[in-house]
């Protein structure tokens, strides 16, 4: 194949590689960073995940550019699908290789705010969460009125904006607009690894790194704020982001509690086996052979007794270096909970495949049981994005229109600030 140095023609070009499949191919235009940390199999897999999302692949948009320094350009695809897109976003320097590459959610997602939010009661302002040399920005969105108003900061999983931006959705802004509708003030930010997305293959980068750190600098900046009590500063972790909300609430004595949305307790390398063969059996007439293969081989490396700092990125799970997995092996999220002189309320949806009430609620029932501050609810009609629905989930279900249960809003709230239970407000938000 020629040698390929006009940013447009190599971003054309990869966007065939992508829809034929051809990913050997394709990695053969990665510079040599990128090289060492993605692999075949890791597009492979995550090509298959993305596309399934949006109801495969029916049309790709025009390139857009935008000049980097040292010759270098950025570049964003945008693709369509039958329930929904996204973008392939790429950095090719001045000769043509690939120095970054992602697959990522739309920019221009139409969301409209749920009918529980009530924005007249309450104003938003954009923030920085300075967290050392990778500061992110975020949004804290805080209710009117003179008393001390208690406090969430919310954590994400995987390198997402600050509102869980996939499709038309954003969970996040749900949240800070619901609980914000009901006096509670809401710090919402932009992941490091979304910012910062060199820090996602960077040798040393670990759970700390990627949630600890932002979400230490977000409560501290939250306690510092006018009007807001300083003593009711709570953390909301979402999946990966719940995992991590112990972890956090440990190394941040002044944490007032903690929420964990669809945390996980089951190991995620079993829990990627098991979405593959929900989503697989979703599909029953799709072959799944190769895609099956190559994360049993990434599962395979990932879970070796021999792991070690030296294992390339590209043989692991999801491409993520080696200092994550052996982190995220050696901390167990239950016993740093179980730990936790704080109260934590536990939320789980029923209908979630991807963090379930088989697999994952049982490590927390059991690892806290006992504990009378510690609230579990199950919403049997919630997904993983805890949007209500019926029948099976699925992973297009992110595309279409929706919102955060109204339930979940008013279970934080509850929890949180009691008090909020009267008024017409609350009657408002608890209407479904």
């Amino acid at each position: 194949m020629p040698t390929l140095t006009d940013p447009t023609e190599v971003a054309a070009t990869v966007l065939e590689m992508l829809r034929g499949e051809r990913f050997d191919e394709l990695v053969t235009l990665f510079g040599p960073a990128l090289a060492a940390t993605v692999s075949v199999d890791t597009i492979r897999v995550a090509w298959a995940a993305e596309t399934a999302k949006i109801g495969g692949v029916e049309a790709v948009g025009p390139t857009v550019l935008e000049p980097l320094d040292a010759g270098a350009t950025r570049t964003k695809v945008p693709v369509t699908g039958g329930v929904g897109g996204l973008v392939v976003r790429m950095v090719i320097d001045s000769a043509g290789l690939l120095q970054g590459f992602r697959l990522a959610p739309p920019e221009d997602s139409a969301w409209e705010p749920p009918r529980y939010a009530v924005p007249r009661r309450f104003r938003e302002r954009e923030v920085i969460v300075e967290s050392g040399s990778y500061a992110v920005p975020g949004t804290l969105t805080m209710p009117k009125g003179g008393r001390a108003k208690p406090a969430m900061v919310l954590v994400s999983s995987g390198a997402m904006d600050r509102d869980v931006t996939t499709g038309p959705n954003k969970p996040f802004k749900d949240l800070a607009w619901g609980l914000a509708s009901r006096g509670i003030a809401v710090l919402r930010f932009d992941k490091v690894n979304f910012v910062h997305t060199e820090v996602n293959h960077e040798q040393g980068f670990t759970m700390v790194e990627e949630y600890v750190h932002s979400a230490k600098a977000a409560v501290r900046l939250l306690r510092q704020e006018p009007g807001i009590d300083p003593d009711r500063v709570y953390v909301a972790g979402h999946s990966g982001g719940g995992k991590a909300a112990p972890r956090i609430a440990a190394v941040e004595p002044s944490v007032a509690g903690v929420v964990i949305l669809a945390g996980d307790t089951a190991p995620m390398t079993r829990a990627a086996l098991r979405v593959f063969d929900y989503i697989a059996d979703l599909e029953p007439g799709k072959d799944f052979h190769e895609k099956l293969a190559a994360l049993m081989r990434a599962v395979e490396v990932t879970e070796s007794p021999t792991l070690s700092p030296e294992t390339p990125a590209s043989e692991l799970l999801f491409g993520m270096p080696a200092s994550y997995w052996l982190d995220m092996w050696a901390y167990d999220q239950v016993a740093t909970a179980a730990a936790l002189d704080k109260p934590i309320l536990i939320l789980q949806g029923g209908r979630d495949y991807q963090v379930t009430v088989a697999d994952d609620l049982p490590g927390w029932q059991q690892g806290l049981a006992g504990r009378a501050d510690v609230t579990i609810h199950v919403h049997d009609a919630d997904d993983h994005m805890f949007y209500p629905g019926t029948g099976r989930s699925a992973p297009s279900d992110v595309e279409r229109p929706n919102h955060v249960d109204a339930a979940i809003v008013a279970d934080i709230a509850d929890w949180i600030a009691p008090e909020s239970k009267r008024g017409p407000l609350a009657r408002l938000l608890n209407r479904r």
